[in-house]
């Protein structure tokens, strides 16, 4: 009897060190989790409108932010109306980002309220107006993050008000800010030596609307955007003409449709190219007011940058 006694005691304190074992384990899981990264809790909440805001904006934050973006891709800012599920998205977070210059024309009024309450920031609103290009009509091109050196002024008035906010984490987010724009030089240095390989007379960039101004401004590009600045402009028979005559003038060989965009302008301007006897290919999809999918490469500023980069060479540079 006092065999089995001993071998129930030592089952016991097996059982008992193993569980032991366990819960230390477990312990130091979550230490070393915690050194990586900051509770959910302990993070601030940022709520911007457009990717090409929040992706940036993740790598600067780090783990000291939670980031989220309103619209995803395929989704056109211009027209763009806040849901009940945006509104209690924006009335959750500590901040709000959008981009300004009427890009996000339907929401001001939504950030009129929601800056009551909370930080609303309109980061291409710091630029200096003589900067930005304006169209025929006096109105300001609100697609700035095609011109990177803008694009930084933007997201630095971005990265100030996190610094604002929170004073504790400033330092961080100002290194990890000096790191990305480190990135962002090196990526428009690439696109100018590459698309500096188009002949020259073959360097007209043909989209469904005007969004790639600053593009072109920095990449030295003609741009001809059959829709004007907003994708609500309308496209009239003219517009397409006179489109279709540039492309013959230039022997264009290729134009592009827009991931945010209807392609149907496009499509018709492929057909009456070739009425005229001009084969123009469609030279593939760009990313212009909504960036890739999340977790692609696309779905970063610097992948969805060098995707169209790549894609503008290869179609104008076609033998």
């Amino acid at each position: 009897m006092k065999k089995k006694v001993v071998r129930k005691k030592m089952m016991v304190v097996g059982v008992l060190a193993l569980a032991l074992s366990v819960v230390i384990s477990a312990c130091g899981a979550k230490e070393q989790e915690g050194a990586s990264s900051k509770p959910e809790k302990d993070k601030l909440t940022v709520v911007t409108t457009i990717a090409q805001i929040a992706e940036p904006l993740s790598v600067i934050g780090g783990d000291r932010i939670h980031v989220e973006s309103l619209m995803g891709p395929g989704i056109d800012p211009h027209t763009y109306n806040a849901s009940q599920g945006d509104i209690q998205k924006l009335e959750s977070g500590d901040m709000i980002f959008y981009s300004g210059l009427h890009l996000e024309a339907n929401m001001v009024k939504v950030f009129d309220e929601i800056s009551k309450t909370r930080t609303v920031v309109a980061i291409s609103e710091s630029i200096a107006p003589e900067k930005l290009l304006k169209d025929e009509e006096g109105t300001t091109d609100p697609h700035v993050w095609f011109d990177i050196d803008l694009w930084k002024e933007a997201i630095n008035n971005a990265t100030e008000a996190l610094k604002k906010e929170r004073t504790q984490d400033a330092d961080f987010f100002e290194a990890n800010k000096v790191k990305y724009f480190e990135e962002l030089d090196k990526l428009k240095l690439e696109a100018q030596a590459k698309l500096s390989e188009i002949p020259k007379d073959k360097r007209v960039l043909v989209t469904a609307h005007d969004a790639f101004g600053y593009f072109g401004r920095m990449l030295d590009i003609e741009v001809v955007g059959l829709q004007g600045l907003s994708t609500e402009d309308e496209i009239g028979l003219s517009d397409i003409e006179d489109t279709i005559q540039t492309l013959v003038k230039y022997e264009v060989p290729a134009v592009f449709v827009e991931s945010s965009v209807n392609p149907a302008s496009i499509n018709a301007v492929i057909e009456g190219a070739k009425k005229q006897g001009l084969d123009v290919k469609l030279g593939g999809e760009l990313f212009s007011d909504a960036m890739g999918v999340a977790g692609t490469e696309e779905g970063t500023y610097l992948g969805m940058y060098r995707h169209n980069v790549e894609t503008i060479y290869h179609a104008l540079n076609a033998k």
